[in-house]
């Protein structure tokens, strides 16, 4: 419907998708930009946290905080479901992070499509992970998407881009909190022009794509055979969830922080080898050394590597991950 003129755009309907923190802020400019937001739909509310306490999403939270109508439909694939939110008569249907697919008969309810606000420059990281696989892979930039949804994982065509650099400290964590804010932005400046009809919208490029898979916790242990670089971002790529993490004695070592410095390893110690030079703490790496500076053994608390060091002397040429 590229060429559908809409003159009122401003007054369109408009049905919200999200779940995590990261659709916060595009709801929230949705709302600021006096779209009539008629629904939002987030995932049912499930256990978080320590206590796996029942919790409702970022996304009800905020959403309950203004007023607005929100559904939590545990699938969208029933009759009835769909019938509800065709009874919206939305104009456009806007996802951010839903955390599920969407069918043929919900991306055709709305007459001006479903638009879907994604943390990476596609088609680089399609799927549920962009912002870590972006850090693990030690791309220089990312950015955000806006695109037209279609049957696919994230192979709609592009409405617009915007590019941010990664800064070398960056963890997924903070990225995507600054992805979610460039992504909202951009969202509010695409979409007028969108139903308004003056955008046309851009086919990726499919030998460029690459795939960012679902994070599941094994994917944070650390294999120190891996070279110290790629292993520094694999900490930052897995922060927070689902955490870096080696064993020491048998028992879980997260490693919360780490660094690079230009230091070399002496002697022939196994990879895993933990070295201390001075105050500092590294790790023999497949080649060079990775600093620990922060870390947490299981059930105790998080502290600083030398901290740790002196409350663990024989930390010193153990051999983690063992």
């Amino acid at each position: 419907c590229a060429g559908a003129i809409d003159e009122n755009w401003d007054m369109a309907r408009v049905i919200f998708m999200g779940t995590p923190e990261f659709a916060v802020p595009s709801l929230a400019a949705l709302l600021a930009a006096n779209y009539e937001v008629v629904a939002v739909v987030t995932q049912p509310d499930a256990p978080a946290g320590r206590g796996q306490h029942v919790r409702p999403s970022p996304v009800k939270q905020f959403a309950q905080q203004h007023g607005l109508n929100v559904l939590q439909p545990a699938s969208l694939k029933p009759p009835e479901v769909v019938a509800q939110l065709r009874a919206l008569a939305p104009d456009v249907i806007v996802v951010a992070a839903f955390g599920q697919i969407l069918r043929q008969e919900v991306l055709d309810l709305p007459r001006h499509g479903c638009v879907n606000v994604h943390a990476s420059l596609l088609p680089r990281w399609r799927g549920a992970s962009p912002v870590s696989a972006a850090i693990a892979a030690g791309d220089a930039h990312t950015g955000v998407t806006i695109m037209l949804m279609e049957a696919g994982l994230d192979a709609g065509p592009i409405l617009a881009q915007r590019e941010t650099p990664i800064a070398p400290d960056e963890t997924a964590g903070a990225l995507s909190a600054r992805l979610a804010e460039l992504g909202a932005a951009l969202l509010v400046e695409t979409l007028p022009r969108w139903l308004a009809g003056a955008l046309t919208p851009q086919r990726q490029d499919e030998s460029q794509v690459t795939f960012a898979p679902r994070l599941k916790k094994e994917d944070g242990r650390m294999d120190w055979s891996r070279p110290a670089e790629v292993l520094e971002r694999h900490v930052r790529a897995m922060t927070p969830w689902p955490g870096a993490y080696t064993t020491w004695q048998g028992q879980q070592l997260k490693v919360l922080r780490a660094a690079l410095d230009d230091v070399q390893p002496d002697g022939e110690q196994p990879a895993g080898t933990v070295i201390v030079r001075g105050e500092r703490v590294y790790v023999r790496c497949g080649s060079g050394l990775l600093r620990l500076i922060s870390v947490q053994l299981e059930g105790r608390r998080a502290t600083d590597a030398a901290a740790f060091l002196r409350g663990h002397p024989n930390f010193v040429n153990s051999v983690l991950g063992e």
